[in-house]
């Protein structure tokens, strides 16, 4: 396959050359000028860590300037993902502030401390290393770069599926900004604005901030209340100075707050299936709820809010110059989280035996999570560029420090139906407070070699040690020690005694000492070399290493479950080509890749025989992804621009060659869960089964119902981006611009066990009557399964010259509904149709 894809590329590349010639620029630098302003303009990026211009970068990367966001829309980080070839962007489960990027197939959808995401996002070149946090307001960005593919060279740790790059604009050299107002569906309002404040010849800052509040696009019956609301403000101070002709210097300090979730919700009422007129949910759990003592400390007091703090701090300060320049990059970070979020809509979880649950409303939730968490994160890096022996070489190097303090307080209520509702018999599970540090230094150096005024070599290396620690400590009361000298503890509504989540009592199923330290000392090399004959075409091929620190899996609720996993590594290789056609008319990226990862990272969820949920992150197998990206632009006219980007992949787990039946943990390898799944479908037992029936290995981690490897999640084999805007000109400066943007992704599943409940009820081999199928047959009620969709955008704008805007938008215009995520059997739903009515003045 991978030779198939390269040949492609390679031979596409080969076609397009020679029209490339015909068209290379002239040579007069008026008419360059004037190509450039009449065609496809250049974006600059900072992908190698210094400016160039994206078409000369041989990195596959998809970047959009200030321009291009707002006229596709873009007002939020997760916004961008359906404009980039293989990536799949949502809210994780329940948390409207934090978002999982999954990009040629890697990804995670935890956002506890002990797991890292593989998609490095940063701002202004400092690293952010928890998502909780990470779906960005846009109300002050210069510019979005996405870098597709491992980063390990230049940005190092935990980007084995590439990063996402956020530049904020720096303040300007005259008085100037805009105000921006909004009003739209669930009563949102909204405002933005920012200011350049010119103070001195030599100095600028910048003051940016903005609002939003809205209803919530979810009813809840039971309480009467909304969810699913995305309120919060920010503010932003930018600092630019020029303190020399060789010294500039940067800062920014961003504050935001918001409060938002994304709780799980359905097409049709709960409690009157017939009505399907917009988003339901039925939890108990309100947003002024009271545990009443269940829990410890301030969590007791949550109710169904998500509400996340932010303080970034960014400090650039470069000397020198174009020859040799240095970078000192200081980030601080400061983020506190607190929710309370019911994942079991105050009710049972779906199951074979009956997978539309009865609404309950249980007050505390059917299965609620409370969380009340700070994160702290330091990172300094001193960085040198420069260009050697008449620009035949240019280097960057640096050396990087990076330090993290975790500190989760957070506790797990199952309710039981052992009384009525709508208090049920609410079990706790857990109360454990978590603390956990990462340590890491780095060191790197990457250098491009011309070898001709054509051709290109680049060789990088970056050595990385990392160190993390990890500690709990359980809330609930101790009770006594039992007889192997282990501390027990109690909670309220509990049956019995446990043993406390305490580091003392931290050992594996098989009496294996859970490790409460892990050291990591990894190479992560790139090796590219790219092909310019003209200054319209780049040929490139690369092989790239990168890696994800290794965890814990914090989210179980038995000291033996708190299980580590690897960390996980990979190499990709890439070859592709840039071209800019019919004076620059026309522009084509295409990106062929293959990646291969060991020791992948998964986490999973499936429902224990008591109905609770429980989660498990291990290392299942290794990964292999092969694909396609083209990304088209295209500029027929002046006024009319143009886009279509698709991206093609096919992967699969694959599980290593004669790993044992048992690893260090006596966990079951996943070869031997699947054949112990397929001794159990032979026997006629049903997966996710009652009882002597139950099929207990299929179903859960990565073995399918059916017995097979499951398709690993969210990688769709196709995805398709297109759409366009066109500026009439009305005359007297006034300029209507219609747009429209449409997303198509093709089925995929979004569970790592791929299990799904549909309609056809049935009766197993050994008499068990079941309401729920998990074999596929009859219409899908809920679970892993997503059907492929489009996601259509549109806005009419007006322009006049005086600076102000006129806009009417539309996101998911369609009202197209989509299963985004699911955890433990409940499917979530992408957000309804909604529009915005907003005006701009820029001065």
């Amino acid at each position: 396959m991978i030779r198939a894809v390269l040949f492609s590329a390679v031979s596409l590349a080969a076609l397009l050359a020679s029209p490339v010639y015909a068209q290379s620029a002239p040579t007069d630098p008026q008419a360059n000028d004037d190509a450039d302003q009449t065609g496809i303009a250049d974006i600059v990026v900072t992908a190698q860590r210094r400016n160039e211009s994206a078409q000369d970068v041989p990195i596959a990367i998809t970047a959009f300037d200030a321009a291009a966001l707002e006229t596709r829309g873009v007002t939020s980080a997760l916004e961008v993902t359906q404009f980039v070839p293989n990536l799949v962007g949502l809210n994780n489960t329940g948390l409207g502030t934090a978002n999982t990027y999954f990009l040629r197939g890697l990804g995670n959808t935890e956002t506890i401390a002990t797991f890292d995401p593989p998609i490095g996002t940063y701002v202004d070149d400092v690293y952010l290393s928890r998502q909780n946090a990470n779906n960005l307001s846009f109300f002050d960005v210069a510019r979005v770069e996405v870098l597709r593919g491992p980063q390990g060279t230049l940005f190092g740790r935990n980007t084995t599926g590439g990063a996402i790059s956020v530049i904020l604009a720096e303040p300007g050299d005259d008085i100037g900004g805009y105000a921006e107002a909004g009003y739209g569906s669930y009563k949102r309002k909204y405002g933005r604005a920012s200011i350049d404040l010119p103070l001195a010849p030599t100095f600028a800052i910048k003051l940016s901030g903005y609002w939003q509040e809205d209803d919530g696009y979810a009813k809840n019956t039971v309480t009467g209340e909304r969810t699913n609301e995305n309120d919060g403000w920010g503010v932003r101070l930018g600092l630019r100075g020029e303190l020399s002709e060789n010294a500039r210097y940067t800062a920014s300090y961003t504050h935001t707050y918001a409060d938002s979730t994304n709780v799980l919700n359905f097409d049709c009422n709960p409690a009157n299936p017939s009505d399907c007129d917009g988003r339901f949910a039925s939890t108990g759990l309100t947003r002024g709820n009271d545990f009443g003592g269940r829990l410890t400390g301030d969590k007791d007091n949550f109710g169904q809010f998500n509400k996340v703090a932010l303080n970034l701090v960014t400090s650039n300060l470069q000397l020198g110059s174009e020859d040799l320049r240095v970078n000192i990059i200081t980030g601080f970070v400061d983020l506190t989280q607190k929710f309370a979020l019911d994942f079991a809509d105050g009710r049972a979880l779906p199951s074979v035996a009956v997978p539309i649950p009865p609404q309950r409303g249980y007050t505390f939730g059917g299965f609620t999570i409370a969380n009340d968490g700070e994160h702290t994160q330091f990172t300094q890096e001193v960085k040198l560029t420069g260009n050697v022996f008449d620009d035949r070489v240019n280097f960057v190097t640096g050396a990087y420090y990076f330090y993290e303090e975790n500190d989760t307080d957070f506790g797990d209520i199952f309710t039981l139906g052992l009384a009525p509702p709508p208090t049920g018999f609410p079990l706790l599970l857990a109360d454990r407070r978590l603390k956990n540090k990462a340590r890491a230094v780095a060191g790197y150096l990457q250098g491009d070699f011309s070898v001709t005024d054509e051709l290109t070599l680049t060789a990088g290396i970056r050595y990385t040690d990392e160190t993390k620690r990890f500690s709990i400590r359980d809330n609930r009361p101790q009770v006594g020690v039992n007889a192997a000298g282990s501390a027990t503890c109690f909670g309220p509504a509990q049956f019995a005694p446990s043993l406390c989540l305490n580091d003392a009592n931290l050992f594996a199923a098989n009496g294996a000492r859970i490790p409460l330290r892990q050291k990591t000392k990894l190479w992560t090399p790139r090796f590219a070399a790219n092909y310019k004959p003209n200054s319209d075409l780049l040929l490139f091929a690369s092989a790239t290493r990168g890696f994800k620190s290794g965890g814990w899996n914090a989210r179980g609720t038995a000291p033996g479950e708190l299980l580590p996993f690897d960390p996980e590594k990979a190499w990709s290789y890439e070859a592709g080509f840039k071209a800019d056609l019919f004076d620059r008319r026309l522009r084509a990226n295409l990106t062929a890749f293959r990646l291969d990862v060991t020791a992948l990272q998964t986490p999973a969820a499936f429902t224990r025989a008591n109905g609770s949920i429980a989660f498990i992150t291990r290392n299942f197998a290794n990964y292999r992804n092969e694909g396609l990206e083209l990304e088209l632009t295209a500029q027929p006219v002046p006024a009319l621009n143009l886009f279509a980007s698709v991206g093609y992949q096919n992967d699969e787990y694959r599980l290593p060659s004669g790993a044992p039946t048992l690893d260090r943990f006596g966990v079951q390898a996943v070869a031997a869960q699947q054949a112990a799944c397929l001794v159990q479908l032979a026997a006629r037992r049903t997966p996710g089964g009652t009882g002597a029936d139950n099929a207990s290995s299929c179903g859960v981690g990565i073995v399918a119902p059916d017995g097979d490897i499951a398709e690993p999640v969210r990688t769709p084999e196709f995805t398709v981006s297109i759409g366009g805007s066109f500026d009439a000109d009305f005359g007297g400066g006034m300029t209507l611009q219609p747009s429209v943007n449409a997303n198509w992704r093709a089925k995929s599943e979004v569970g790592t066990s791929q299990l799904s409940l549909f309609s056809t009820p049935f009766t197993s081999p050994g008499g068990v009557a079941y309401g729920g199928n998990p074999f596929g047959n009859g219409e899908f009620i809920s679970g892993s399964f997503s059907k492929a969709r489009w996601i259509v955008n549109a806005a009419l704008t007006l322009r006049g010259e005086a600076g102000w805007t006129l806009a009417a938008e539309c996101k998911n215009c369609l009202d197209e509904e989509s299963v985004e995520s699911a955890l433990a059997n409940y499917s979530y739903l992408n957000p309804p149709r909604s529009w915005t009515i907003r005006a701009k003045y820029e001065f």
